[in-house]
């Protein structure tokens, strides 16, 4: 369980959804392992969490074995991975436009930082612990400009499946967010962002975007489930209803 006497391990806990959970867990009395690859930016993730005695942050590109090697000596025994980070800059982008190198950097982020973080991280894991990933809506409802990121969220979703087979007892699930108001949309719309936003909010079921802490809620239950693994949380207002 993700509370009080468990440690919990969030790569991208520096900011958006990764943050959210982040500050859950540590109200719910666990301590927390925040990574990201920005000395400054997790420096503002502890600031703005105002924790000590509970909260580790350490720098690490997940991307490069030997780093992701160096952060679980260092993180040592472990409740619960989960991995939100996403490297996609550039990668939304028509087909015409697109550079393989922004391309090639998403899938490294989303894909072999997941397996690597799978890889290392597992043996670090209490017989009872998990591994979250973090998909999208995406790999369901792509959009003009997401061809890069729609594969990336589908492939992932097929890891999560064969890693929860061969990493049993472990479980391993990936939560899947809709549109939620979080950093990484300005890299998406820009300075378009609000109306975009706020366009898809009048055609969601819901009537209202996501915000970061209502897929905090969602990976909280992952990894709490201990009978659910090899599945999809779809956390989206109904977006594929629609």
């Amino acid at each position: 369980m993700a509370g009080t006497n468990s440690r919990v391990l969030i790569v991208g806990g520096n900011s958006g959804m990764g943050l959210a959970l982040a500050r859950r867990c540590l109200d719910d009395g666990a301590e927390v392992v925040i990574v990201g690859r920005s000395e400054e930016k997790l420096d503002r993730a502890r600031e703005s969490l105002d924790v000590q005695s509970q909260l580790e942050t350490i720098a690490v590109d997940i991307t490069r074995e030997t780093e992701v090697v160096r952060l679980f000596e260092q993180a040592g025994q472990l409740d619960h991975i989960v991995c939100t980070a996403a490297d996609i800059q550039g990668a939304y982008e028509l087909l015409p436009s697109l550079d393989l190198t922004a391309a090639h950097r998403a899938v490294e982020s989303k894909i072999f930082g997941a397996l690597l973080l799978a890889k290392h991280g597992a043996p670090k894991l209490t017989p009872n612990g998990s591994i979250t990933l973090t998909s999208g809506i995406a790999a369901y409802r792509p959009l003009p400009r997401g061809s890069v990121v729609a594969t990336i969220n589908a492939a992932l979703e097929g890891l999560v499946r064969a890693l929860a087979v061969e990493l049993a007892p472990l479980r391993v699930n990936a939560v899947s967010p809709g549109w939620v108001d979080t950093p990484i949309w300005t890299f998406v719309a820009g300075d378009k962002k609000d109306e975009a936003l706020e366009a898809m909010a009048k055609r969601l079921p819901v009537g209202r975007i996501g915000q970061a802490g209502d897929i905090a809620e969602a990976i909280a239950f992952l990894m709490n489930s201990t009978f659910t693994t090899g599945t999809v949380l779809h956390v989206e207002g109904g977006h594929r209803l629609i």
